[in-house]
Order: C-alpha cells, then sequence, then structure tokens
C-alpha cells in the first residue's frame, strides 16, 4: 500500500502543552510515523519528544522544508510513500500549509496520488478571526504587508477600503519584532471608526485578544514585542 502524507498541526508556543490544544490523535500519528518533513528540524524533535516522550529520536529521518531548500531535492520527499511508509509534514507553529511553505510538499502528494490527511489543531489565523466579533462569512488573509513604511500605508488603506466595500475583514500579520511599527502605522493611517482586533500568543498564557475601533486603540499600548500577533481590520 502506499504510504499517506499526514499534516500535522504543532502547538503556538512551547508554553502550552501539546494536548491541552489538540486530540489524542495527533499524538498517535506521530507515534506511528519516522519520516517527517519540517521547516525547522531542532524545534520540531523537541516538540515530537514532548507530545510522545518515548518516541525513539535516532530512528527518525528528518527533511528540511525552509528556504535554503533546493527544489529538486524536495521533490524527492514524498519517494518514500511508495515504500508504503507515511510521512508526517509538521509547521513551525499551528497547522501546515496555512503561512507556512508546507504547500509545496501538498500540492506534490496531490500530483503523485498520495492521499493527504489533515490532522486537527490550533490555527492562529482562524482563532484569531473567531474571537473578532467581525464577519466570519467572508474574510480573507493577507499574509504579510510591504516593508516600505510608503507602500505599507497604502497597502493598508486598500485594506480598510475593501472590509468597508466589501463587507470583508482583512486578516494580516507581521515579523514579530515589526509589531509595534505595524501597530503605530495602522493607529496612524486607519480612519478613527475604523474597527481592528489584535490577537497575541494565541493559547499561551500570556494570550491578548482585543477588538475596539481606532479611535480607543489610540489610548492603548499592547505588548506587542517579539510576539506573534494577528491583526484584522474591518469596518
Amino acid at each position: 500500500m502506499t504510504g499517506k502524507l499526514y499534516l500535522i498541526p504543532t502547538t503556538l508556543g512551547e508554553e502550552t502543552e501539546p494536548l491541552e490544544v489538540m486530540p489524542l490523535s495527533v499524538k498517535k500519528v506521530i507515534e506511528q510515523i519516522d519520516y517527517y518533513i519540517v521547516e525547522n528540524e531542532k524545534s520540531a524533535r523537541r516538540f515530537i519528544k514532548k507530545i510522545s516522550p518515548k518516541k525513539q529520536q535516532p530512528t527518525l529521518t528528518i527533511k528540511l522544508l525552509d528556504k535554503y531548500a533546493i527544489v529538486e531535492e524536495t521533490q524527492k520527499y514524498l519517494d518514500v510513500c511508495a515504500q508504503g511508509f507515511n510521512v508526517g509534514l509538521l509547521s513551525e507553529a499551528g497547522v501546515p500549509a496555512i503561512a507556512d511553505p508546507g504547500a509545496s510538499i501538498v500540492k506534490l502528494a496531490h500530483q503523485k496520488n498520495i492521499k493527504v490527511v489533515p490532522l486537527v489543531g490550533p490555527s492562529s489565523i482562524l482563532m484569531a478571526m473567531m474571537s473578532s466579533g467581525f464577519n466570519g462569512q467572508n474574510f480573507a488573509f493577507n499574509g504579510y504587508l510591504p516593508i516600505d513604511k510608503s507602500d505599507r500605508k497604502r497597502k493598508i488603506k486598500d485594506l480598510e477600503r475593501t472590509a468597508r466595500d466589501k463587507n470583508q475583514s482583512q486578516i494580516f500579520i507581521e515579523t514579530p519584532y515589526r509589531n509595534e511599527k505595524m501597530f503605530v502605522d495602522l493607529k496612524a493611517t486607519l480612519s478613527p471608526q475604523t474597527n481592528l482586533c489584535i490577537a497575541v500568543d494565541i493559547t499561551l498564557p500570556s494570550e491578548f485578544i482585543k477588538t475596539m475601533s481606532i479611535k480607543d486603540w489610540k489610548h492603548q499600548q499592547p505588548d506587542l514585542h517579539k510576539k506573534p500577533a494577528i491583526f484584522i481590520i474591518d469596518k
């Protein structure tokens, strides 16, 4: 039988116990798989050990899927499925293939007619949207905004316009060390009546989720420095 590709979620931070935010089925799958595709080997091994302490680490075969990965090599990562072995695709945080390089491996699995099995786990994007109070029927994820200050402000205004005209919540993220600059730009660029949700450290003890108008945000200064955050704009 051909092996399957399992999309395995990880926690959104090491302070959270895996089985507090994901079902037992994730642990069971990890205990059965010895072949993994990951973004960072060290953190992947740490997560596997945490969720399955008895798992024999030396038996694991781990392939890297990071910015240095050679495309021609990644095309061979699923070859073991032809020998009947299952492969686990691990995200660095949250669920694989969402704001994550794993999508290329999922696409490859479909091309090779390998069954793809997504497992339940925390997604900061969806959990932020759930918690925002915004339109859950119509929303869009925009990834990272431009780094250039003028381009970023122009994009922020574009997202605000889309949120208003289409009644569509606009979700985006930023590199954690630039969160505070993003917050400053949002307050300076968005209209006072526009609503903004900021969700930080989701599922962690330091979790912070708040939705307010820009007018009210101007009197607030949440701790965003070097913390994973989700930003959502709504009319």
